[in-house]
Order: C-alpha cells, then structure tokens, then sequence
C-alpha cells in the first residue's frame, strides 16, 4: 500500500490474534460479568507496577471517581489538579461537591508545576485542600517523591492520574526507578484502557493501591456499595434473617451499606486487557524507539518551540511538539492524510469551569502551551516508513 493511501492517526490500538482468542475465550466461559477473568486481570496489573491492589472498573473516568471517593472527598472540600489534562482529571472533584483549584504548568515538562502547589497550599487555610491530582502528562511521570515531600505538612493526599503511563517511572533521589502505579509516594493511582492507550480493553480502568481500607472502599463502591461476607455485614441476624426464621446468614443475603455505582469491567474486557498486558513491554519498547527518533529530527530545527524530548521513563503515550501557526500545521498534515490531534484545550477554560470562576489569563503557562501544542503520530505499530513521512510532511510546511 502507498503510504498516502490510508490515514495515519495520532494513536491506535493494537489487535493481534491472541487478543481475539481470549475473547473469545471469554465469551464461550461460563461468566461474560464477575468473573474469573477480573482477578486474574487485576493480580497481573497490580504486579505490573508493583502495587499491592488493583481494582478494575469500567472506565478511566470511573477510576477517578471511585479513588476520590474512596480517599474521603466530601462536598466543599478543595483539590488541586493540573489544567493540562482531559477534563475527568478535575471533574472527579466536582462529582463530590468539591471545589477544583488549578495550579499551572511547568513549560518544560507539561507536568503540574510544584512551586505552584506549594503557592496553593501556602495560600489557603490548612486542612481545606484535601488532595492533588497531578496527572503524568502524555507519559511524563510525576515526580510522587519531591510532591510527597511537599503536602506532607498539609496532610493532602496524592491520587495519581497515570492514564497515559503504564510502564513509566521517574528516578527517585536513591537513584531507583519508582513506577508510576506503585504509590510507594501515593495513595492511589487511576489508569486508563480507552482504545489509543498503552493497554486497550475497548473501554475500562484500573486504581491501584496500598491501603487496605481504600481498597476495599472501592470494591463496594464500584459495585453499587454492596457487600457479602458475613464479617462486613451490619445488619444484626434478627434483621437479616427475619423471614427465614434462620440462625446464620442464608448464602444469597447481602448488604448495600453505602451508595456505590455499577461501574464493573466486564470479563470479556478484562480477557482482552489480560492478552494486551503480557505485550505492554513491547509496546512501551517501540514507543520510545519512535520517540527517540521523533527527538533526533526535531532537534535544532527553527521552527520547534518545544518538544516532548528524549525522557527517562517517559512512557510516550503522546509526542508532543510545539509550533508557531498550530493550527495551519493541523490542516496541512490532516490534507496529507496525518491525523494529529490536540492535548489539551485547558480545563479551566472550559465554559463549564468558566462557570465556576476561572478566566483567560489565570494560568498563562497553560495557555501558552496550548496554543502552539500538536501531538503526532505514535503507536507500536506505527512503521519507519510512516514515521519519516510524518516528519518531512512536517519539515515541508515550515521548509
């Protein structure tokens, strides 16, 4: 085929044939739901990057909003997140009835700016912002150690948005490689498997966790805040087993103790997720290879302004550059058959936080940003061929 004949987006998922069997797999097994397969999806995940706990749910949006939940948000608190992100970053806060505060962004690394943090924090009354929701920006993992340090004092805790880093790490100060996901500096970590992301279960998310009670906390509320074990139940027997006559808890009795939400993966999802993980190495391999390359051609040209860079660890979920006349490069590479795509319009300018009081102007870095950023084509099966055409395509605009 002609390179110019087919479309060459900004991401995709990758489909091999044992992906297909093991939905298959799933679909001729005797649960579709509730299953085996959410398990065994959950334990391989949680080794993965190395947490105790993962709990699978039924979308990345899900994700957050459980964590959030599950860490104690409550209405009129304040969370502190990063307008640089898809919108469920802040909109998980509003859910609860708490008030998003946006720190900007460092101009390097796309990541919440730390300095901006503390400035936060410093300015409000303490015990008032509950959290931080950095988010690990096109696969640039945060540094959870140096933002540890410093809520430390203000007792916040740190939900990690790692949708876009499976695989990723940043350097701690030993010089080990933390993954994004282990919370060994968080209390939870939300990922995402919308199809152009790392592991594609057609849609569903992951938390991870150390706590114990957070843990169970979202296991009740992604399965509308029901529980079964005889150990958790808070009705007395005379209350349960009234109709029974009974003087043990029958095997079909259960307890919706709080509010919760039907926000379950299903298993034929967590089959396909289950395949896609056992070549998430491959992938993240290749994706660097591409970045790596993207990095060399850019380097040194006039009219870059910014580019996602070569970075330790960086998962590249996204390549990011930054370019004077953004949108007449987008209309140039859409005309030639490249897809690229935009990450993000600020959150605080959507009319929706407008709404809530933020206006052009109160994050400048992030406007900044968004008006020359492009993210181009990468994805492990995205060729050589198509790679170099992606580039001179580029080059030609401004050449």
């Amino acid at each position: 085929m002609n390179i110019t004949d087919h479309i060459i987006p900004y991401g995709r998922q990758h489909i091999t044939d044992d992906d297909i069997q093991a939905v298959v797999d799933a679909l001729k097994s005797d649960f579709l739901t509730q299953g085996p397969h959410i398990d065994a999806f959950e334990a391989a995940f949680a080794r993965y990057v190395g947490s105790q706990y993962a709990v699978a749910v039924s979308n990345g949006t899900a994700a957050l909003h459980l964590a959030v939940l599950a860490l104690g948000l409550k209405p009129g608190d304040k969370v502190i997140t990063t307008p640089i992100t898809f919108s469920a970053s802040a909109n998980c806060v509003r859910y609860c009835g708490a008030e998003v505060l946006f720190a900007d962004i460092d101009p390097n690394t796309y990541l919440i700016d730390l300095a901006q943090v503390k400035q936060l924090l410093e300015s409000h009354p303490k015990g008032s912002i509950k959290g931080i929701i950095p988010v690990d920006m096109a696969g640039h993992v945060v540094d959870t150690e140096a933002l540890r340090n410093l809520v430390e004092p203000y007792d916040c805790w740190i939900l990690e948005d790692a949708c876009h880093a499976p695989g990723g790490y940043f350097p701690d100060t030993k010089g080990n490689s933390q993954l994004a996901g282990n919370n060994r500096f968080s209390d939870a970590t939300v990922f995402s498997f919308h199809p152009v992301k790392h592991i594609a279960c057609g849609e569903g998310g992951m938390v991870t966790t150390n706590d114990t009670d957070v843990y169970k906390q979202l296991l009740r509320l992604r399965s509308h805040g029901i529980t079964k074990g005889d150990d958790t139940y808070t009705n007395t027997m005379d209350i349960a087993c009234a109709l029974e006559r009974s003087t043990e808890y029958p095997g079909w009795y259960m307890e919706m103790q709080q509010l919760g939400f039907n926000y379950r993966l299903t298993d034929i999802q967590a089959a396909l997720g289950s395949s896609q993980l056992k070549r998430a190495d491959t992938g993240l391999a290749r994706r660097r290879e591409l970045a790596a390359t993207y990095a060399t051609a850019f380097t040194g040209k006039s009219y870059l302004l910014g580019q996602s860079g070569n970075v330790e660890g960086h998962a590249y979920h996204l390549y990011i550059i930054e370019v004077a006349d953004r949108l007449g490069l987008y209309k140039h590479l859409r005309a030639h058959g490249i897809f690229a795509q935009i990450h993000y319009i600020p959150v605080h300018l959507m009319p929706y936080y407008q709404q809530q009081g933020w206006k052009p102007g109160d994050l400048p870095v992030a406007e900044t940003y968004y008006s020359r950023c492009i993210s181009i084509p990468l994805y492990p099966t995205l060729t050589d061929e198509e790679q170099q055409y992606v580039i001179q395509t580029i080059d030609e605009y401004y050449g």
